[in-house]
């Protein structure tokens, strides 16, 4: 099958090699030149232009920083150079609103189209076990699940239109929360004495439990591999978890939801950002909250 990839970046840059691998002509494009080189030498072809990647394409897939940016691509660049009946979607995690918006014009000029952001971070994006949270028409849902299945452990349709970005702010705000709880928990572990593995076994094995605690523990040499045993350097960029938290705000601002947990969690995600911390990876929030409970035993 022919696909174009626009948008190579630390998620797309693993995903479109996913898709050669499985036997897809893959042309990719991206702004940045390396990007696009990283993804020939994993078997995509490169393309000049957004325009020229989907050019006689049969799938168009894109992965974005924000809506500003799908929004320019889909009108600038697929509309004019796809063909009537290609289908397109786009996995950039934006809001709910602009996701509806941009699919009906698609749709509208005769175009499948379907939102379908992921989890799993970087790691996952390379290694092709994604979670793809998918919103469209179950036709259009069935056309899509072959395509995506190279880069996923698990493709689920959340509904509708604009489904997959609402399942995708909602998780990302339990996520956000949940990580500042358990970052919060292992400071409060070590001021209080206990060995931070003992703590990490009882926790991991008790009420307590949960996905940032187990996969994802934000300390060094305590459960699996994280970022946290690499200086907090790569995984999901702690800039990226406070724009989807926002975007959880904005959702929840628009349909009168009361979030107190989700606000708290942008608060200090929007502290941790602004201190210097948008590039390091989202549990590296425990050094601010550490920092801050040694600022305030003074």
């Amino acid at each position: 099958m022919k696909i174009a990839f626009i948008g190579l970046g630390h998620m797309g840059g693993g995903m479109a090699p996913n898709l050669a691998k499985a036997g897809h002509e893959v042309r990719a494009f991206d702004l940045v030149a390396e990007a696009v080189q990283h993804a020939v030498d994993a078997g995509c072809s490169a393309a000049g232009s957004a325009g020229e990647a989907v050019k006689g394409a049969e799938v168009v897939i894109t992965m974005l920083p924000a809506a500003k940016h799908v929004r320019a691509v889909f009108e600038g660049d697929v509309a004019p150079n796809a063909a009537p009946g290609t289908l397109l979607i786009d996995c950039s995690t934006i809001d709910v609103a602009s996701a509806r918006d941009v699919g009906e014009a698609m749709q509208a000029r005769g175009f499948d189209f379907l939102d379908a952001p992921v989890s799993g971070g970087i790691a996952a994006a390379a290694g092709g076990t994604l979670t793809f949270m998918v919103g469209g028409s179950d036709a259009q849902f069935e056309r899509a699940r072959p395509v995506l299945e190279p880069m996923a452990k698990a493709v689920i349709h959340a509904g509708q239109l604009g489904a997959g970005q609402a399942a995708k702010i909602c998780n990302n705000m339990i996520l956000g929360a949940t990580m500042a709880a358990t970052c919060e928990a292992f400071v409060l572990a070590k001021k209080l004495g206990l060995d931070l593995q003992t703590f990490f076994d009882i926790s991991s094995k008790a009420s307590g439990q949960s996905w940032s605690m187990t996969s994802y523990a934000p300390v060094a040499g305590v459960g699996p591999d994280t970022p946290a045993d690499h200086d907090y350097e790569g995984g999901f960029a702690a800039a990226l978890m406070l724009k989807d938290l926002k975007l959880a705000a904005e959702a929840a601002h628009q349909v009168g939801a009361f979030t107190p947990m989700g606000a708290k969690a942008e608060e200090l995600y929007q502290r941790y950002v602004g201190a210097g911390g948008g590039n390091k990876d989202f549990s590296g929030l425990i050094n601010m909250i550490d920092d801050s409970s040694k600022t305030a035993q003074k």
